[in-house]
Order: C-alpha cells, then sequence, then structure tokens
C-alpha cells in the first residue's frame, strides 16, 4: 500500500492539507501527517517514497499516483532550497510525525537530556558557553551567561520560561517548531532545569497559535515520565504584543496585566514570583537539546561568523517567490537570502526595501544586500536580526506609509507604563500625516525619535523610531523631500 505523508501544519492545512489527505486515503493510500518541510510556496506538499509533490490538490491526487502530475518537483531533500542549508535546530523538520516518541528516539531525541544529567551543572552551563549560542528572541544575549547567573542566584525555587509570544511580522519559526518538534522544545526546557536547578517550567504561547497550543499539551503529557522530575505547563496569551518583552510575559504568567517591568532587578535573579528564572525563546531552548549531545557544541561553535554562532532559522516572507524556513549558519549575506534563497519578489518586480527583525526592525535597500547576517553587522548598520524575519517589499511599496504603519502599532500595542511609547507613538502618527501632508517639522519627528529611543522603558518603543529613520534616510522621495 502506498505511504503518503502530508503536513498537518498550520500553513499547510490552511492551503487545503486535510483535503488533499482525505483525497490520498479516499483512493487506498496509508496517510501520515508529518512536521512542515518549511517549503511553504509548495503547501499542501505530499511526499511519496522521498519524491515531493506540490503545491497538491485533490484534483490532483490520480496524476501524483499515475506519476504523471506537473506538481511533481524530485527528491524533496535534493531541493536547491534544502540543499544548501545546515538544519541543526530544523533537523527533523518534514521527517517525524510530531507526536511520536519512537520517531523522536529514533533521530537522536533525548540524548542531549541523557548526556547533561549525567554531567553536573556547572558543565552543562560550560558547554553552552562554549557553543556561543546567544538568545534567538531578538537581544542576542549569550544564553550560557542568563543560565549561569540564575545557577549561581539563591533561591529555593527556580523557573524556566520560554517565551513562545512570537509575534513579529514575518515569523513563523517557533510556530513550525512547536508544531513540528515539540519534543526538541520540552527536552531543551529540561536540559536548562538541570542546569540551573529548576523544577518547574512554563511555556508562555500567543493565542493566535491554537494548532502549537494543543501539540505542546500533548506533548507534556506523553514526555512527563521522560521529563520527571521537570514539569512544565502551557500558558496561553491574550494577543499583546507587548508581553513578548520577558518582564511583560512575566507579569502576564503571575496573572497581572501584561506591563514591562522596570530593570533591575534583571529576571535572572528576581523574575517569575520573584524567583531566578530562566526566560528563553524557543529557538534558543531548542538548540540546547543539540548542543547537549556529544559533540554538539563543539559542531555549533565551529558554525558562523564573528561572535553570531552557529546557525539561524531565518524566515522568508512577504512579497517573495520562494517563501519559507531556511535554516543557515549566520554570515551568508541579506543579497543571498533574498534574491538567491528565496528567489526574489513574488511579483517579478524590482525589490525596493526588506525589512528584517519584525514590525519595529530596519527597512534596508537592496544597496545593503551586502550585509552579513550577523548581530554585530546588523548592529553597525542601525538594524537588528531579531527573531529572524526577513520581510520583502517589491518597488511599489510606499515607505511613507510603512513608517507611518510603524506608530501606529506601537500606539495600539504599547502597554501604557511609559510614557514616551505612549503618547510618542501616537503623536508621530499624526507628525507624518503632516509631513506627507506637505506641513510638519522633519527636525521635530527626529526629536521624537530620540525621546522614543533613549526614554522607553523597553524595545517596543525604543525601536519604533528605527523603522522610521531608516525608511526616511534611503527613500526621501516618499516623505516629498
Amino acid at each position: 500500500m502506498t505511504v503518503v505523508r502530508i503536513s498537518d501544519d498550520a500553513l499547510a492545512l490552511a492551503c487545503g492539507a486535510d483535503a488533499v489527505a482525505a483525497a490520498f486515503a479516499a483512493a487506498g493510500c496509508t496517510v501520515e501527517r508529518t512536521s512542515s518541510w518549511g517549503l511553504h510556496w509548495l503547501e499542501p506538499l505530499v511526499e511519496i517514497d522521498g519524491r515531493g509533490f506540490g503545491p497538491a490538490t485533490p484534483a490532483e491526487v490520480p496524476a501524483i499516483l499515475a506519476g504523471t502530475s506537473a506538481t511533481a518537483i524530485g527528491e524533496i531533500a535534493a531541493h536547491p532550497f534544502l540543499a544548501g542549508q545546515t538544519r541543526l535546530t530544523f533537523a527533523r523538520a518534514g521527517r517525524i510525525r510530531p507526536l511520536s516518541l519512537e520517531d523522536y528516539a529514533a533521530t537522536g531525541g533525548w540524548r542531549g537530556l541523557d548526556r547533561a544529567r549525567g554531567l553536573a551543572p556547572e558543565q552543562v552551563v560550560a558547554e553552552v558557553m562554549a557553543s556561543g549560542l546567544r538568545g534567538r528572541g531578538g537581544a542576542g544575549f549569550p544564553a550560557g551567561i542568563k543560565w549561569q547567573t540564575v545557577a549561581g542566584a539563591p533561591g529555593a525555587r527556580k523557573f524556566i520560561v520560554c517565551n513562545a509570544d512570537e509575534g513579529d511580522s514575518g515569523t513563523f519559526a517557533d510556530r513550525m517548531l512547536m508544531e513540528g518538534d515539540p519534543f526538541q522544545l520540552l527536552e531543551g526546557m529540561a536540559i536548562a532545569a538541570h542546569a540551573v536547578g529548576a523544577g518547574q517550567g512554563y511555556v508562555y504561547v500567543r493565542s493566535e497559535y491554537p494548532h502549537a497550543i494543543a501539540k505542546l499539551r500533548a506533548a507534556v503529557e506523553l514526555a512527563a515520565g521522560r521529563l520527571a522530575p521537570f514539569t512544565v505547563e502551557v500558558r496561553v496569551g491574550a494577543g499583546a504584543y507587548v508581553c513578548g518583552e520577558e518582564t511583560a510575559l512575566l507579569n502576564s504568567l503571575e496573572g497581572r496585566r501584561g506591563e514591562v517591568r522596570a530593570k533591575p532587578p534583571l529576571p535572572a535573579l528576581a523574575g517569575l514570583f520573584g524567583c531566578p528564572t530562566v526566560v528563553n525563546n524557543v529557538l534558543t531552548l531548542a538548540a540546547a537539546a543539540h548542543i547537549l549531545a556529544a559533540g554538539g557544541a563543539e559542531q555549533y561553535a565551529a558554525l558562523g561568523h564573528g561572535r553570531s554562532r552557529g546557525t539561524m532559522p531565518v524566515q522568508l516572507a512577504g512579497n517573495i517567490a520562494h517563501g519559507g524556513l531556511c535554516e543557515v549558519p549566520f554570515g551568508l549575506s541579506l543579497g543571498e537570502l533574498v534574491m538567491e534563497i528565496g528567489g526574489r519578489t513574488a511579483s517579478g518586480r524590482p525589490v525596493k526595501a526588506v525589512q528584517v527583525g519584525g514590525p519595529l526592525g530596519a527597512y534596508l535597500p537592496p544597496g545593503r544586500f551586502d550585509l552579513p547576517f550577523d548581530y554585530e553587522a546588523f548592529a553597525a548598520a542601525q538594524a537588528l536580526i531579531g527573531h529572524g524575519g526577513v520581510v520583502v517589499f517589491d518597488d511599489t511599496a510606499d515607505m511613507a506609509a510603512l513608517a507611518r504603519f510603524a506608530f501606529q502599532f506601537c500606539a495600539a500595542e504599547s502597554c501604557g507604563k511609559c510614557t514616551p511609547c505612549r503618547i510618542g507613538s501616537t503623536r508621530g502618527v499624526e507628525l507624518l500625516d503632516r509631513l506627507c501632508a506637505g506641513s510638519g517639522s522633519f527636525e521635530l519627528l527626529e526629536d521624537l525619535c530620540e525621546t522614543l529611543e533613549y526614554g522607553s522603558l523597553c524595545a517596543l518603543g525604543g525601536l519604533t523610531p528605527w523603522p522610521v529613520r531608516s525608511a526616511l534616510r534611503h527613500w526621501p522621495a516618499d516623505f516629498g523631500r
């Protein structure tokens, strides 16, 4: 009997994967639902004996089974989009059934946790530091230093908190991993728990991810015996972008209003319920499972560019021909990611701008496509990598409108705790409206951006000027200058 493998990832489902799966089942095939390969422009992607067909439709099922379908793409693993990647965090993508403990163990699952529990906690921390792993959630802070701080902090209770409040535009790697390889995240959390002496973990997931929430809760139940004595609870957010900031997230976990806390104290010393807390992103914790497996730290540290070590799951989105997940070592140029791997724009028109790092990331023109993808290089260019979302715009984009959206977004999502963010964002919308109407002052706009950048309590207000300034700097004509 023919075995057909089709993803049950949320994007595949949105593209009609369930209907395609039902059509294959009706044709007498055995259908297995798997994780996504990340070739999103080809979803629903069907795999039969390693060969791929996509985008597939129910009407194409007879032709696919007969071997005459025009949707055939050859061997999936050899596809040019995948062939140049270095997949560590997403090594299982497309290859496993997400909630199969057998599949997970057969592909190296639990090796990192087993090895970690055979080491002293300080040795685990030392391996994470040696790997060069930095937080994949935005700031790029060294994960090992954060773990070391929590491990050395006094306290009867310590916590591991996974920040899965993935709210940046163009980002979906957290969702893909939670839906496609949830045991890897739980393994990474258990490794962190052993390293710092924590007994309880929480995964804080955005409410807009119902499939990820369901997968995680099922995975926690299935893996409970493997994780013990460490326990994990899945908590659901309420749609507030600011809860992606670690202290607002902790407030929300405690049942408080999701607003930013003043620092110090740092969460590593006084976090959840006032206890020392590791707060890491999904991709950071998942990477720990690979790093703690034998030889993983050395392999990870050998990849990358400068101080940015290892691989980064880059998410290609927006007006791009080959949208999807691309995991590569740090150091590839922005142009390689957009023009070669991403296949240029989906519209066929010239690229005008690329925004990296979510709605508060800077806009970069094609003239900066030589920029290597690493934290320091982007910081030097007044840009940020953030969570690795790359959103492409063609030459029809209005950069003044996109700059206005940055202020508008900040005004809508501000927690309201600090004045620069709460009021400055609204004044920014008004000022840009006046400027685009032919009045207003660009000097006043710069003063406002400076106040937001240096006066805001967190990155929401502090980074809002970045897309505004970059749009004004590179495309002044769109502002009538």
